[in-house]
């Protein structure tokens, strides 16, 4: 729990109203949450389950628990993610708004003046442009066909390291010459990792390399788009050392230090549009991007 002051962009504080307001975003391998209520701002965290209506009600309950706020009286939820269009709260009012305008709005509250995001979740990755006057999504590319890129990439080479997701991204730090992983698929990269080990190199060298061959792949999806500053890292695996120093390294440019661990930009996003929901009509929610009634 935090005072929202010490995490949302003080340009932006005046915009935060007083409903309560819930954002979850239910991603492949994790589920997020977010309340603001009564100038405080909670989050919650759990494995992804097969049902997805059981995470978010499990979130919930975690930050209705931190909070002591009554059930009844949350103003809005917002689903997002993955898992989004399964969701149903009963009498609570609810609507789905897709995970990059999340992202884009959860980003901005943090940092109004972001103008890039890279986004990397469990299954895909994502390089979104903003507008930073609104936090509107402006362009984005994604990349959802191919494991390389995204965090089951990174959990599959930390399985054959004998590590676990979090010490892959602290080991990668302790690299001195990262390994060449030149693969661009993750079958033949799994081959090189194994391969490299064979010859004796460093889980931290491998590591080192494997950030940085992922990295490659979310720079070509930011090339195509255009990098303009502020940027800011988000998603699930936003807070992997390893890859901020990767995408920092080829990207060429500082990733943006905000205040609350960007994997929950999401929720945070999410909870934002469950405020404006809240207090806005059906006609100003039309002009929301890509937002959608459930």
């Amino acid at each position: 729990m935090s005072d929202w002051k010490e995490i949302i962009d003080p340009d932006l504080l005046s915009k935060v109203t007083g409903d309560i307001a819930v954002g979850l975003d239910l991603g492949s391998r994790t589920g997020k949450g977010v309340l603001l209520a009564g100038g405080k701002l909670y989050t919650a965290i759990t494995p992804t389950g097969v049902f997805m209506q059981e995470t978010a009600d499990k979130l919930l309950d975690k930050l209705l628990k931190q909070s002591k706020v009554a059930r009844e009286d949350i103003a809005y939820i917002v689903g997002t993610g993955y898992g989004r269009i399964a969701l149903n709260f009963g009498g609570i009012g609810h609507k789905i708004v897709t995970e990059i305008s999340c992202h884009a709005m959860g980003s901005h509250y943090l940092n109004a003046k972001v103008r890039s995001i890279v986004d990397i979740g469990g299954q895909d990755s994502k390089a979104i442009r903003v507008d930073p006057a609104t936090g509107k999504v402006v362009e984005f590319i994604m990349n959802d066909k191919c494991a390389a890129g995204t965090g089951r990439f990174l959990e599959k080479v930390a399985h054959l390291l004998d590590l676990t997701l979090e010490q892959l991204g602290t080991e990668a730090l302790n690299a001195d010459a990262p390994a060449d992983v030149s693969s661009q698929c993750v079958v033949f990269a799994e081959s090189e990792v194994i391969s490299l080990k064979a010859k004796g190199v460093s889980a931290a060298n491998i590591a080192a390399g494997i950030h940085l061959a992922t990295a490659r792949r979310v720079r070509n999806l930011v090339n195509r788009i255009g990098l303009e500053p502020d940027l800011v890292f988000s998603g699930g695996v936003s807070n992997n050392p390893g890859m901020t120093k990767a995408l920092e390294e080829l990207l060429g440019h500082p990733i943006s230090r905000v205040k609350l661990d960007t994997i929950y930009a999401g929720a945070l996003g999410a909870a934002v549009f469950a405020q404006k929901a809240a207090s806005s009509s059906e006609a100003e929610l039309a002009d929301f991007a890509l937002l959608k009634a459930k």
